[in-house]
């Protein structure tokens, strides 16, 4: 209806996955490297999680479209299935035969002869489970079997898990904390920025068939605003937007446009515009908060530190300045003071820290390494020799890891990203965008949206579970830096026993790690970062 009039081949903001409309954000590029790099560990199980809309159904497809041609793939998108009828599933998606009427023990027998012959054959065989915080602990817990299948150096079998925030949660339960230990590569997606939202729109756009902008810049705000920055809802909203644009013969879409279409896709209504009487009551609000907000500063003047006190611990430093259009590998730094902005000023400061590569710069800035220009965060990092790691938890979560992180943040409906750079007891020192501010816990708690991101250097030893029946090296290692950690003596001890496995506990009760005795590869990464001399950390900058 409207495609003509706006000079498009055909509708740019349909639902549907369509393939020629894939738009990677960086976060999306980021998903798809931890993804490949989990799969390349040869590990048993890859994580990938993320609110409805948020482009996971694109990254799994996009894996799926780079994935070797001696990948044999199964793809399964209703996950509430019993046990016997997902091994009945997954025999259909693979093409193996199996009797009628089959019993759990015949179905795991005829996959189990499959990933063998497929092995043997060179071919790798992987598992995509889609909506997966649906699957029952009975039937994740065979899937854990099904990858006890293995060579000396790999997997037989290798499983994608993409679901929505509550799969974290029910992998952390503790019957499951033997696949959780499994899991070689997690990823959280996070929606778009406003700055995203305005590529992903000119990039729909352009795939469509019209090269000019067509939604003004206030109307992308709106459209990021209505949306959280969620694909989907961008893309209903959007096409309301052409609809209502066409029948009012729009030439450009502007923000009263995509307002009045959100209300249409949302059901949600913004406050209508006040009439020449009605704003009396808004002034009245507007001195009362000013009131308030004054003499919570004047009472709190400690959620943030004085400039003096920041200028005596950390002096003036060197940030990287993203700007895009230079060609070097880096970005040139910038000398920038650090500041106590009041409130109002904060404001204006988490508007321009939407842009997760910015905290990325300030994370490689202290690492001393360059970010370079067209790669994601960790494609850089792999280049520089470190590694990518990301995690959810708490402020004590980072804390005990003691690595600067980029860390997500959310303000109301408003995302954004701060590098967590420094402690000073109950002070955190961030940087948003360019600008370096003290905070309290408190501030931080309130906004942490629980996953953050640090870079590290991997150890050269695979990070291969240490448990009953491990001995030599591995154990000996284990019980040197455990020791470490505790500040004790090492023993000499050439087998995992149970003494060992107490030691274990105590270090993952203390880290906040699922409690089993065994060290696998949560437990690795952390007790690698504890004893790990490279790099910095939060207080000692």
């Amino acid at each position: 209806m409207y495609q003509a009039f706006y000079g498009l081949s055909e509708g740019p903001f349909s639902i549907a996955p369509n393939p020629k409309y894939l738009f990677q954000s960086a976060r999306h590029r980021d998903a798809l490297t931890h993804l490949t790099y989990g799969l390349g560990e040869t590990g048993g199980f890859v994580l990938l999680t993320g609110e409805v809309g948020t482009g996971k159904t694109t990254v799994s497809r996009t894996l799926l479209q780079q994935l070797p041609e001696n990948t044999d793939t199964a793809f399964i998108l209703n996950p509430s299935l019993t046990e016997l009828e997902l091994l009945a599933t997954l025999c259909d998606e693979l093409g193996i035969k199996y009797p009628q009427q089959p019993s759990l023990k015949q179905l795991t027998d005829c996959i189990s002869e499959f990933l063998s012959s497929n092995h043997q054959a060179g071919r790798n065989t992987v598992l995509i489970i889609d909506e997966a915080q649906h699957l029952r602990a009975e039937v994740l817990e065979q899937l854990r079997l099904l990858t006890n299948l293995e060579t000396d150096t790999k997997k037989l079998l290798q499983v994608i898990l993409i679901g929505q925030p509550e799969l974290q949660q029910l992998l952390r339960r503790k019957e499951l904390r033997q696949l959780a230990q499994r899991i070689t590569a997690r990823y959280h997606l996070m929606p778009l920025t406003e700055k995203e939202v305005a590529s992903y729109v000119g990039h729909r756009l352009q795939v469509g068939g019209r090269a000019q902008p067509l939604f003004d810049a206030g109307a992308i705000k709106a459209l990021h605003k209505a949306s959280s920055g969620v694909p989907r809802l961008i893309n209903l909203i959007a096409e309301r937007s052409l609809l209502a644009g066409f029948a009012n013969q729009l030439a450009v879409i502007d923000k009263k446009t995509v307002a009045a279409a959100a209300v249409e896709v949302l059901g949600v209504e913004e406050p209508a515009e006040t009439s020449s009487q009605s704003w009396v009551p808004w002034a009245i609000s507007g001195v009362l908060l000013v009131l308030l907000i004054t003499s919570f500063l004047w009472r709190h003047g400690d959620l943030f530190l004085p400039e003096e006190h920041q200028q005596n611990r950390f002096p003036k430093k060197q940030v990287v300045s993203p700007q895009p259009q230079l060609p070097a590998a880096t970005q040139p730094p910038q000398q920038t003071s650090l500041t106590t902005p009041s409130e109002p000023d904060l404001t204006a400061i988490i508007e321009q820290a939407e842009d997760i590569d910015l905290s990325f710069a300030a994370l490689f800035d202290l690492w001393q390494q360059p970010l370079y220009k067209g790669l994601t965060p960790c494609q850089s990092a792999k280049r520089n020799g470190l590694s990518c790691y990301q995690q959810q938890g708490n402020f004590r979560t980072i804390a005990r890891i003691d690595y600067p992180a980029v860390v997500y943040m959310q303000q109301q409906n408003q995302r954004f990203y701060a590098a967590l750079i420094a402690v000073d007891g109950e002070q955190l020192l961030l940087q948003l965008a360019e600008q370096r501010i003290w905070v309290s816990q408190a501030w931080f708690d309130q906004r942490f949206s629980g996953t953050f991101e640090i870079l590290w250097v991997k150890p050269a030893m695979p990070l291969q579970a240490i448990g009953p029946g491990s001995q030599g090296k591995q154990v000996q290692w284990l019980e040197d830096s455990l020791a470490r950690v505790a500040g004790t003596t090492p023993k000499l001890r050439q087998q995992f026993d149970q003494e060992l496995a107490n030691q274990v506990e105590t270090f993952q009760q203390d880290n906040g790690l699922i409690v089993d005795g065994i060290a696998g590869r949560e437990t690795l990464i952390h007790l690698n970062l504890r004893v790990s001399n490279t790099g910095p950390r939060l207080g000692t900058l």
